[in-house]
């Protein structure tokens, strides 16, 4: 009689129709508020930020979409101080209002790095300890000493400057180079091709001096490529220690390298290094 019984009256049923809805009822509520929370369909793209500040973008109201965040500085002298130069998500991206914006931008001030110790390193170790430290090559200028290509001196603006010194990352160091004991001669690298820094390194190597340098098109160092210099391409004649070489440049974009590579066959060796480079550089974006 007793849940038989129960199952058989009407006031079970009334019940049990109420705590369902009341569960539907309480399932929509829940799902309502899931959506509200996490905004679902409202979607924005993120936009291209790089090159502008961050004051700018607080200007345009864009903090009501997306938490902008700084979360690190990069000193970079092509771009203006303050200005974005690396953004996470990217631009292009789906997010919802609110997501976090990773920012980094330009550095006001460059940072700052000691001064290594070059004196009487080969000119090879020096220019891979400078590199390490993020300080450029200024000027090689070759003095008598008995040791070719050893460092006899480091300068910044004509002026010493000893190891331990607290210097700019960015400052261009000049490298005093010991001559050898008799006159020698080098060969002019083929630079056909390469970027700026890579042309410039490749001049230094070779114990030689980057002169000066012209753009035939836009001056964009991320696509300029070296089009002609003086001393020519493949020239025999044999330079100077320390010797300028001026360099021409063009866009990779407005000329086609892989085809103008192809008329330096005289040196097959160096011809075939060069058209390595280039294709490893057009496969990753240049």
């Amino acid at each position: 009689m007793g849940f038989f019984y129960f199952l058989g009256r009407k006031k079970f049923y009334i019940h049990l129709l109420i705590a369902i809805v009341f569960s539907f009822v309480l399932l929509w509520l829940v799902l309502m508020s899931l959506d509200l929370f996490t905004r679902h369909g409202d979607v924005y793209i993120i936009p291209d930020f790089k090159g502008k500040t961050v004051e700018q973008l607080l200007d345009d109201n864009y903090d009501e979409f997306f938490d902008l965040q700084v979360i690190d500085s990069i000193y970079d002298k092509r771009n203006e101080k303050g200005s974005i130069i690396i953004q996470n998500p990217l631009p292009g991206a789906k997010v919802k209002q609110g997501r976090n914006v990773y920012l980094t931008i330009v550095a006001e001030t460059p940072e700052k790095v000691l001064m290594p110790n070059l004196k009487n390193l080969s000119l090879r170790q020096a220019l891979v300890t400078l590199e390490a430290n993020d300080l450029p090559v200024g000027r090689l200028e070759y003095v008598e000493y008995f040791a070719r290509n050893a460092v006899v001196d480091q300068l910044v603006k004509n002026e010493p400057i000893e190891s331990g010194t607290e210097i700019s990352k960015g400052t261009a160091i000049d490298l005093m180079v010991g001559k050898g004991k008799t006159e020698a001669k080098v060969r002019l690298p083929l630079l056909i091709a390469m970027t700026p820094a890579e042309a410039k390194k490749a001049l230094n190597l070779a114990s030689l001096n980057m002169g000066r340098e012209y753009y035939l098109d836009d001056k964009d160092p991320d696509h300029a490529r070296v089009f002609k210099t003086k001393p020519e391409a493949l020239t025999k004649e044999m330079l100077r220690l320390g010797q300028k070489v001026n360099v021409w440049y063009r866009s990779d974009e407005q000329f086609d390298f892989a085809a103008y590579l192809n008329q330096f066959k005289q040196d097959t060796v160096a011809i075939d290094t060069a058209m390595k480079q280039f294709r490893i550089e057009d496969d990753e974006g240049f």
